[in-house]
């Protein structure tokens, strides 16, 4: 009788479920945790993500199980409806407008021009990944891993593609914590060091009025333009008047501290859960993750090559290096900039100039999935 309770009682536990497809996908999420915890990728995202992958392949557990008749579903199913519904990465984007200051964009707008060469990736992965044969809208969503945008990536393919959610939101997130890797090679490849060693003259000091007003135009323009992009660059703008406006700093706090680390545990987690190792454990998930990587690249050299241009039609007085900022990875590619510019020229301070590029970036991006929402969609 005993021994027959504990054969029962095994039967029933994860252990006896467990596939060889469950081993390998908890692995992974030990070396995403390990990734976060002791190479400090992204720990933020990275983190919650990894645990949302051992949470999902722990058999029987049923986080993400779809309610059945009376029967509820997951927790974590109901959770991942802030994703599907597009929520959580509309939420983010407030939190980074509330944090973002687009000062040295207004200061420089020809600083947008490096933020839309960043997108190159984006038109690169298109046409690779149309000629391996995916879907339009999974083209659409791979090539969006170019702007260098973890939100964006997932407000995209959950509505285009949202089988492909957990490879795409990966590799976002992977290629975003590997920029301090990826970034210098091309650097040093794409510009001369006397071009890297260009000192910057200081930005003009920027009104609280045009910083006030940039918030609201960018809305109206974008969203007339682009209907699709509204949920993105309308809380993307709404978070930087929250700041800017002076008279509200109760939000603005709020929504930089408090809401975005709620919204972004439940997010992390949640795209994690989706990485369920029969859906993930597939040729398919390598070539988006290799694409991915290429996109990424091309986007880097797409900015330094703008930044090179202007560079050369200034003559001289912009160093290209800002260029690679254009990606929207915020603050860290504009802090590579930087890091490589003294490098070069131990007394050169990129940072600020770096930083109009960089959220150019964000803007271009988000413009970048509407587009491909609108065509795709």
């Amino acid at each position: 009788m005993f021994i027959d309770s504990l054969i029962n009682i095994w039967n029933g536990s994860g252990f006896a479920a467990l596939t060889w497809k469950h081993i390998v996908m908890i692995l992974l999420a030990f070396v995403l945790i390990y990734l976060a915890i002791v190479k400090k990728y992204e720990p933020l995202l990275l983190l919650p993500i990894a645990f949302g992958v051992l949470l999902a392949n722990l058999p029987i557990a049923g986080l993400m199980n779809e309610p059945v008749g009376s029967s509820a579903g997951g927790l974590l199913y109901y959770l991942y409806k802030g994703v599907k519904l597009g929520i959580y990465p509309s939420l983010i984007f407030l939190g980074i407008g509330a944090m973002t200051d687009f000062g040295p964009l207004i200061a420089r707008p020809s600083s947008l021009l490096m933020g839309a060469g960043a997108q190159f990736g984006i038109i690169t992965a298109l046409i690779i990944a149309t000629a391996l044969g995916f879907t339009p809208q999974e083209v659409a969503s791979i090539s969006i891993i170019g702007g260098a945008d973890g939100p964006t990536a997932i407000f995209l393919t959950s509505q285009l593609a949202p089988s492909l959610l957990p490879a795409i939101a990966i590799a976002a997130y992977s290629y975003m914590a590997l920029i301090p890797m990826i970034q210098p090679p091309l650097m040093k490849l794409l510009t001369t060091k006397k071009e890297r060693e260009i000192k910057m003259v200081q930005l003009r000091k920027v009104s609280k009025l045009e910083k006030i007003c940039f918030p609201i135009t960018v809305t109206l323009f974008c969203v007339l333009l682009l209907p699709d992009v509204a949920p993105l660059i309308g809380m993307l703008m709404l978070g930087n008047l929250f700041k800017e406006s002076g008279v509200v700093e109760r939000l603005s706090d709020t929504v930089q501290n408090a809401l975005m680390n709620i919204v972004t545990v439940f997010l992390g987690v949640t795209v994690g859960a989706t990485a369920v190792g029969e859906n993930f454990l597939r040729l398919e998930t390598i070539g988006i993750i290799c694409l991915g990587l290429i996109a990424f690249s091309f986007s880097t050299v797409g900015g330094l090559l703008t930044g090179k241009l202007m560079c050369f039609l200034s003559g001289g007085k912009i160093n290209p290096l800002i260029g690679s900022a254009g990606v929207s990875a915020v603050p860290m590619a504009a802090r590579v900039s930087q890091i490589e510019g003294q490098k070069a020229n131990p007394s050169n301070f990129l940072l600020m100039h770096a930083m109009g590029p960089n959220v150019a970036g964000v803007i271009g991006s988000a413009v970048a999935a509407g587009v491909l929402l609108s065509l795709f969609g």
